[in-house]
């Protein structure tokens, strides 16, 4: 079969579990699980066969196959519904495909016994859909589509409890704040157009490769407005507020909006849009103040700045799914910034890496709050090692990978960003802070919540789940030690026409590798992440019963307990813009449309209707004075 076959075979799989669930086997909870996880293993089993098929074609690592239907001609607007095909839409669909099925099944034994079951099974379907269709978008319109879909899915996936205020509150949240982000995709799509003529990939590739400055004074302003829709779905700073609150859904939501998902799609969309990024800056008239910024500058700072926010949360947060939020935030932050310092084959790296080992602890997590009967305070955790040994375990491996330890694989993927950020010494800083912060949260979360003594009774009973949860957890865990080998970085490079590092020593060349391409980068990483341990164990290995760091920073600690009260803040600004002005609308709606003008116009009519009718007497004689009378009038009218 044709790799374009294929590609529409997946992306159409997933949107027909949606709707035969929906449709037909919602009173069954069973078989609507087994045809979403049927449709998702059959998807990753023919991207298996797309990649093989692939790469009998013995295309370069920038060539590209591409399928379409005419679909849209609108005066110089033309779209198709196509599909591209190249080795990083293959990677991207190996990793949604293969990480959203061990989600898939991971989910059957988490959400069994739920009266949603078939329900949630059926948005899982349409979230995967939804997603696939990003990654196989070959145009900036169909990409905008099935970015508003991933948008409704994720609300639905996030909701999912909205019998909880605090879950349908979150599902709102990330619908509104992604809408901000989306207006500006809109809006840079737009501009591209105009000044193109075309919204497809390939075709804008071409035109800015023959003039870099084809897209004229709005060049950096579009590439502004176009990584505001990044913003949103990838959480960055200052729309970064939904994604913790995300956590208000199932586990297995969060494990799949935070890892291979929805927060990658934003990385997905710069790395597929790079060329619209790097080009010469060029502001419009009024931001001439900016001469000299260029998109990929703007990039670069909000990712290091999101990064470094989102790790000095994460360390005082106490609830085990939000320090991983924070965490998949910070590690956001990472991949932008590399997008930013022009290495966008570096960040999708790091995406690919991070998407196992953040699913890994994600449902790591998933299974120790359901050994605790839903208990997620990691302070009324502690003494799970022995209880929950496989989840430890794996967790563990999860963590080192996070941290940058080699030789798993987020080791390899962290390198290459701070390799690409040596050049510009304030953000390489950043980078190894980040680093040394990121060690430092995740094994204060080991320590407390995995090892000590138990702090609360139901430690105690607490036991591994069943094979269906523990296998996913296996698969992940052996992916998060053996990703950095698999020659994803290589192919990334090839991608966007950089000289691949050399492998072909073995295993072990490329192991080491990092210490020989990037030794700067490589050595100071390991030193921060060392530090940040080395700090995780004299504050926390002892198994404290309360935190210490408190005592220690003071008002800092709850700052960052209160995220930096940027919930507070906008509430704030919101009173006094959106809610003033609903108020003043309420006003003018109230007194000037519904009173003055509604109220006053019937009023009017009603007291002149009374007063006709006080003339309506009934005496004939009234009438006859009143005939007489108005004659007089206009007789005397007649001779003036």
């Amino acid at each position: 079969m044709k790799p374009e076959t294929l590609a529409w075979i997946i992306l159409v799989l997933p949107l027909l579990s949606a709707a035969v669930i929906t449709l037909f086997t919602r009173r069954q909870p069973g078989l609507s699980a087994r045809i979403s996880v049927g449709a998702v293993a059959l998807a990753f089993v023919a991207s298996i066969l797309l990649v093989l098929g692939y790469g009998r074609l013995h295309l370069g690592p920038g060539e590209m196959l591409l399928t379409s239907v005419s679909w849209l001609e609108v005066g110089g607007l033309s779209v198709d519904l196509g599909l591209r095909l190249d080795a990083m839409s293959n990677l991207m669909l190996l990793m949604v495909t293969g990480v959203g099925l061990m989600i898939h099944l991971y989910s059957r034994g988490y959400m069994e016994g739920d009266p949603g079951y078939s329900r949630f099974f059926a948005s899982l379907s349409l979230f995967m859909f939804s997603m696939l269709g990003i990654v196989l978008a070959a145009n900036f319109v169909m990409m905008f589509l099935f970015w508003e879909l991933v948008g409704v899915s994720s609300y639905l996936l996030i909701g999912f409890w909205h019998e909880r205020a605090s879950a349908a509150d979150a599902a709102k949240k990330a619908f509104l704040t992604n809408r901000l982000g989306d207006f500006g995709f809109l809006l840079g799509i737009i501009m591209v157009w105009s000044a193109l003529g075309t919204v497809d990939f390939l075709d804008i590739q071409r035109a800015l490769t023959v003039n870099p400055a084809a897209l004229g004074v709005g060049a950096s302003l579009a590439g502004v407005l176009i990584f505001l829709g990044a913003m949103g779905k990838s959480a960055q700073f200052p729309l970064h507020v939904w994604l913790p609150d995300a956590m208000e859904g199932p586990t297995p939501v969060s494990a799949l909006i935070h890892a291979a998902t929805m927060v990658a799609a934003g990385v997905y969309m710069l790395a597929r849009s790079f060329v619209v990024f790097n080009v010469p800056s060029a502001w419009p008239g009024g931001l001439d103040f900016l001469h000299g910024v260029t998109a990929l500058d703007v990039i670069a700072w909000i990712g290091g700045v999101t990064s470094l926010l989102a790790a000095l949360m994460a360390v005082q947060q106490s609830d085990i799914k939000r320090i991983l939020a924070y965490s998949t935030l910070s590690q956001l932050g990472y991949m932008v910034m590399a997008v930013g310092c022009a290495k966008p084959d570096a960040g999708m790296f790091h995406l690919l890496t991070h998407a196992f080992f953040k699913a890994l602890l994600f449902l790591g997590a998933g299974s120790i709050i359901h050994a605790l009967h839903h208990e997620q305070n990691i302070w009324k955790m502690g003494g799970l090692k022995s209880r929950l040994p496989v989840t430890y375990w794996t967790f563990l491996v999860g963590t080192l990978a996070l941290c940058g330890v080699p030789p798993f694989s987020g080791f390899y993927s962290k390198d290459g960003i701070l390799a690409a950020a040596e050049t510009r010494p304030l953000l390489f800083a950043l980078g190894l802070l980040v680093a040394g912060l990121t060690a430092f949260y995740m094994f204060r979360l080991v320590f407390v919540a995995l090892r000590g003594v138990p702090r609360d009774a139901q430690v105690t009973h607490a036991h591994e789940p069943g094979p269906t949860m523990l296998w996913p957890l296996r698969l992940l865990a052996l992916a998060s030690v053996l990703a950095g080998f698999w020659g994803m970085e290589g192919v990334l490079q090839g991608v966007f026409g950089r000289a691949t590092h050399d492998s072909h020593g073995g295993w072990l060349a490329t192991a080491l590798a990092p210490f020989g391409h990037a030794p700067l980068a490589a050595m100071m990483g390991l030193f921060a992440t060392g530090f940040g341990f080395a700090l995780a164990w004299s504050l926390y290995g002892s198994g404290p019963a309360h935190d210490p760091l408190p005592e220690k920073l003071g008002v800092v600690a709850r700052w960052m307990r209160d995220k930096f009260y940027f919930d507070e803040l906008y509430a704030v600004l919101i009173r006094v813009t959106h809610d003033a002005l609903a108020g003043l609308a309420d006003w003018a709606d109230r007194w000037l449309v519904a009173g003055f003008l509604v109220r006053g116009t019937h009023g009017t009519m009603d007291v002149f209707g009374r007063v006709l009718r006080l003339v309506q007497t009934g005496n004939l004689q009234t009438y006859a004075f009143a005939a007489a009378l108005g004659l007089a009038v206009v007789m005397w009218l007649m001779l003036m």
